[in-house]
């Protein structure tokens, strides 16, 4: 690709859509698909784990969706997990490959993951929150030898509801990735624990000052995973979480994702609990 056109692209990803394609649409549970996404030209979206890309579907409007695939991986498409919630995502769940979308990002600040490197990493997704620490998840696997351990405690609300099955069936034969997950609700083909994802704490132990814990998940869940997090003597500059819920715009000028003096798109979504601990509104 031309320097000239990178240079386009760089300069319109932020106003303009890029035309993009879908190459591949893989079901994961009722409500979430995955698609894969083609930019033009070969043309990499250079994200951070973290980040987020605003997508439109022409005649329908536009939203903000978490990336959830890792830079680490293929440089020519990225992957979006998408829970079908509304008139942009119904008309995105209708999507086949080769359909076009629109692309605007990527967006805001991720996860330094290359400040994670030599600590032992905590991963505390919930439900739908497993998408975009996906993302970082695999970028620290493939790049193991860089990191301590590597713990992953993943809830939802069912065992239906869980996202990428066969990547966590994956994990959990590692030997350098201790999985635990658990569902509140379970049914008669569920085996494991049982409750909110503050139920597996009790079941690990860790170096605090050499762990940085990463969570992401809905609301209800940010103020129990905290006092866990601290209470386990984790500092509150190794707690790292996102706001990404919070996202509209993309370019701090609709105002939806301002808490008190700061655009969450701009200056997160990814925080530690040290910058947003004062911010009554943010959790």
């Amino acid at each position: 690709m031309s320097e000239t056109l990178t240079a386009t692209l760089n300069a319109t990803s932020i106003y303009l859509p890029t035309q993009a394609s879908v190459s591949e649409v893989r079901s994961l549970t009722q409500l979430e698909k995955l698609f894969k996404i083609k930019l033009p030209d070969g043309h990499s979206l250079n994200h951070q784990p973290g980040q987020f890309v605003q997508v439109s579907v022409l005649g329908v409007g536009e939203a903000p969706i978490s990336i959830s695939s890792s830079p680490s991986r293929s440089n020519e498409s990225f992957e979006l997990c998408v829970r079908r919630v509304g008139d942009l995502t119904s008309a995105l769940h209708r999507l086949i490959p080769g359909d076009l979308i629109g692309v605007r990002g990527p967006f805001g600040r991720g996860l330094p993951v290359e400040r994670f490197r030599g600590k032992d990493l905590l991963f505390a997704p919930g439900g739908l929150g497993l998408a975009p620490l996906r993302s970082c998840i695999n970028q620290v696997l493939d790049e193991r030898s860089n990191y301590g351990r590597v713990i992953v405690m993943y809830g939802a609300r069912e065992p239906s509801e869980l996202l990428f099955t066969d990547e966590l069936e994956e994990w959990s034969q590692r030997d350098d990735v201790e999985l635990l997950v658990t569902v509140d609700h379970p049914d008669e083909t569920w085996s494991g624990n049982v409750g909110v994802i503050t139920t597996l704490f009790p079941k690990i132990q860790i170096y605090a000052p050499n762990t940085v814990a990463i969570t992401c998940g809905p609301p209800v869940m940010y103020r129990f995973v905290l006092m866990e997090l601290l209470g386990l003597g984790i500092r509150e500059g190794n707690i790292w979480l996102s706001l990404e819920r919070r996202m509209k715009c993309g370019v701090g000028k609709c105002g939806h994702c301002q808490i008190n003096n700061i655009y969450t798109c701009k200056e997160g979504p990814c925080f530690t609990y040290a910058q947003i601990k004062r911010l009554e509104e943010a959790l």
